[in-house]
């Protein structure tokens, strides 16, 4: 296998990879702006667009993203409306990161849901930060490399 074959074996497999991060962002910030309007919650289609764009900042992006609307819902209905607000910060970090993401992995690259859910954890206790940082795109490429070498099988 020569270095064009090397390259569009791993280039095809991040462009998987963001195209799918895109869609998961998407969908994170339709589900920020639909619960922060239920909640009330002021200025809530600026948070869910935050929310979105934030996707992409691996481990701090979501939380960053929960920093605006829990301001905006405290000063706004005081303090059931902060409790709602964390309440639909933990109800989209789980829906996101148990099965939004490992299901748009899946479909994007192949990479089977349990890969998806240990990996980053695995990865993340031998190397703490950058670990969790290049799990979900290093997936990609294994599993695209995978399929090359064993179309049949993957």
């Amino acid at each position: 296998m020569d270095l064009r074959e090397h390259l569009r074996i791993t280039g095809g497999a991040l462009h998987r990879w963001i195209v799918a991060q895109t869609y998961d962002a998407l969908i994170v910030g339709s589900l920020w702006y639909i619960g922060l309007s239920i909640i009330h919650v002021p200025w809530a289609p600026l948070w869910a667009v935050l929310g979105a764009v934030l996707q992409f900042v691996p481990n701090i992006g979501p939380v960053l993203a929960l920093i605006g609307p829990i301001l905006s819902g405290a000063i706004s209905g005081g303090g059931m409306r902060l409790i709602y607000v964390l309440i639909l910060y933990a109800v989209i970090v789980v829906v996101d990161g148990l099965a939004l993401q490992p299901l748009l992995q899946k479909r994007a690259n192949r990479v089977p849901i349990w890969a998806s859910l240990v990996t980053p954890i695995v990865l993340g206790i031998l190397i703490p930060f950058w670990g969790v940082l290049i799990a979900a795109p290093l997936l990609a490429v294994v599993y695209a490399y995978k399929a090359h070498v064993a179309p049949g099988r993957s």
